[in-house]
């Protein structure tokens, strides 16, 4: 993908490593772990590979946010300044087609950056990092249901449902319940140790009544990539808690192999409502393994059987 901007920040790779590095330096972490964590939660060619065209912007953008942060690695400098001075970045913006007038102002702003990551500040802006793992609102077999409109949830970024629309081929109307969505939490995690994230297994239609657990013991669930829930999103979409079941976790790798943890999600905060949408069944014969397979929640449970547990304390 071209960058047709001379600013760092133009295109969405920028924009999102920008966001994830902001995540990750709230981690109570030395610099150096910092770095290789942003290096695990993005694509290793990213980072690793000079020939892979988001390379440089890759230790641009992080040596540009450390300086920005105070956060001193002497590995995030030394790459970045290898990328400017070694050409790399103006040669890779070239082969992607930036204009002449885009490579004037990219070769601008290189030199304004390696001042910056070069001779950082004498004075260091405090570091906020995180005390500990942000509390789980949900736990392993926990059942819950939630209002849909059009088979999509409520918007977890919106804080007013007055304010939540929905779109169609009329555009954008009012959001209005038109059905009930469930899902199962299949699994749980922190990553590294502190971003809380949930793996969700979802039915495959609609209600138009509010499902109850006995319900959902008898239908096919598909299984959703993680996201993560902060406790003002539960709320606003509506979640509801209505059992519990023992879920097997061999039993679910069992059945969906291949699995790795939600680190990247929840670093990148990628709520749990953009798993919650309930698709119409043609899309479904495109889902890629494990993503493709459909179960029965007896299936996953202890001993096979479809034990419901109380809902208790989550922690």
């Amino acid at each position: 993908m071209g960058y047709w901007d001379g600013a760092l920040y133009a295109g969405d790779f920028a924009m999102d490593l920008r966001a994830t590095v902001a995540a990750v330096s709230k981690l109570p972490f030395d610099a150096d772990r910092l770095v290789e964590i942003i290096c695990e939660t993005e694509p290793a060619a990213a980072a690793a590979d000079p020939a892979d065209e988001d390379h440089p912007t890759f230790w641009l953008v992080v040596a540009d946010q450390f300086a920005r942060r105070g956060i001193v690695s002497t590995r995030a400098r030394e790459m970045a300044l290898q990328v400017i001075d070694g050409g790399l970045d103006i040669d890779t913006q070239s082969r992607l087609g930036q204009s002449a007038t885009g490579l004037a102002k990219r070769s601008r702003m290189l030199e304004q950056l390696r001042e910056r990551i070069a001779h950082p500040a004498a004075v260091r802006p405090s570091r906020t990092v995180m005390r500990e793992p942000e509390r789980f609102v949900m736990d392993i077999g926990d059942t819950l249901v939630y209002p849909l409109c059009n088979r999509k949830p409520l918007n977890a970024y919106i804080a007013s449902r007055r304010k939540q629309v929905t779109y169609g081929p009329a555009g954008p109307q009012p959001w209005t319940q038109d059905a009930w969505g469930a899902i199962v939490i299949a699994e749980r995690g922190h990553a590294f140790g502190f971003y809380a994230w949930y793996r969700p297994l979802i039915i495959l239609e609609p209600h138009v009544h509010k499902p109850a657990v006995e319900s959902i013991k008898g239908e096919d669930l598909r299984l959703e990539r993680p996201g993560n829930c902060p406790r003002v999103q539960f709320a606003r979409m509506g979640l509801e808690k209505i059992g519990c079941f023992d879920i097997d976790l061999v039993r679910f790798h069992e059945a969906f192999p291949g699995l790795r943890p939600g680190d990247r999600y929840a670093i990148a905060d990628i709520s749990i409502g953009n798993r919650l949408h309930i698709p119409h069944s043609g899309p479904m014969a495109v889902r890629r393994p494990p993503y493709d397979t459909v179960v029965r929640i007896g299936r996953l449970c202890i001993d096979g059987c479809q034990r419901e547990r109380p809902i208790g304390r989550v922690t």
